[in-house]
């Protein structure tokens, strides 16, 4: 009975084995390239701006990576998706007339730039619905709505929220310089005026678009939710490694701005601006990281340990006397 079982469950990882995107077949992917090729041609003007802005603007370049994670997240449903019986559902293509529609009127009428990018998503999901039903739908939602990680916010929406942020951070900053002997920073809006030792440090000390948290913010939310999705965990641990994410990110870059500003007053202007800036910047991914890592290991920990007892309280229960 031994044999048998080993036997199937090496058939059963042989097949598995055998399972990869090849399977498709060349008329599938000749489907996929003149869907893709269509896709470009109705918003090749779309595309086009969102990969200028990743290039001229560090702020979102980390949207070269969000479609190539899209795929991984895709790829990591492999088995589910070529496994599926693919039954087209027409409420899809409801959908994607809707979009088709509805496109043109945003470009001519309301002209909103990012509304013009946002149709993308409902787009694919629209064709992955008509293509394989709520079936496929069901493997698939997640890395098409990731994709709006990609999308730049308008420029003056995502001022009016870096400026905030950074009028904040530099509350946080002056507070902290204070309490150094012989230091008095004075926070006006993003600019931190410092007196050291009786001497006014000038210019004063501008918290920068960048030290504003959203690069950060964007780019670890993007992340957290990847690494949410791909660990398997019970739902409230994904909802709070979700909703940490943006505490974490705020975090580390207050310790960014804090940083900045000693190194601005006690070491050398230098040290805080250009590429000295911008590696400090870099650092804080490793903090954002560590934190974020910390958390999850917490939580599989506290799991683990309730587990380990109910185990330790079922083997009690089972012992003869």
């Amino acid at each position: 009975m031994q044999d048998v079982n080993q036997s199937h469950v090496g058939t059963q990882n042989l097949s598995e084995q055998n399972i990869s995107w090849a399977s498709l077949g060349v008329h599938t992917y000749i489907k996929i390239i003149i869907l893709t090729v269509a896709f470009y041609g109705v918003f090749h003007t779309e595309i086009y701006s969102m990969l200028h802005r990743w290039v001229v603007d560090s702020s979102w370049s980390h949207g070269f990576l969000i479609p190539f994670f899209s795929l991984y997240l895709i790829h990591q449903k492999k088995k589910e998706i070529l496994t599926l019986e693919y039954k087209p559902n027409y409420l899809g293509l409801v959908f994607l007339i809707c979009c088709l529609v509805f496109y043109p009127l945003v470009v001519f009428v309301y002209k909103f730039g990012y509304l013009m990018s946002l149709v993308i998503i409902p787009t694919i999901g629209a064709v992955v619905l008509f293509i394989g039903g709520w079936k496929l739908v069901k493997y698939t939602w997640l890395p098409i709505i990731y994709i709006i990680f990609a999308i730049p916010i308008p420029t003056r929406i995502y001022n009016d929220l870096t400026i905030p942020m950074r009028a904040h951070d530099a509350q946080i900053a002056a507070f902290l310089l204070n309490m150094v002997k012989g230091l008095e920073a004075n926070a006006s809006g993003v600019i931190i005026d410092i007196v050291y030792k009786g001497v006014k440090l000038e210019p004063g000390l501008d918290v920068a678009e960048a030290c504003s948290g959203m690069r950060l913010l964007m780019a670890f939310l993007a992340l957290g939710v990847a690494m949410a999705y791909l660990h398997y965990r019970p739902i409230w641990q994904r909802l709070v490694l979700l909703v940490s994410t943006v505490p974490i990110a705020l975090f580390c870059n207050i310790v960014r701005v804090v940083i900045t500003a000693f190194i601005y007053v006690l070491w050398d202007p230098m040290y805080a601006q250009g590429i000295y800036h911008d590696t400090l910047g870099i650092l804080m991914l490793p903090l954002a990281f560590g934190l974020y890592g910390a958390l999850g290991w917490f939580m599989s920990n506290l799991v683990v340990e309730e587990t380990a007892q109910q185990e330790v309280i079922i083997r009690r229960k089972d012992l003869p006397g």
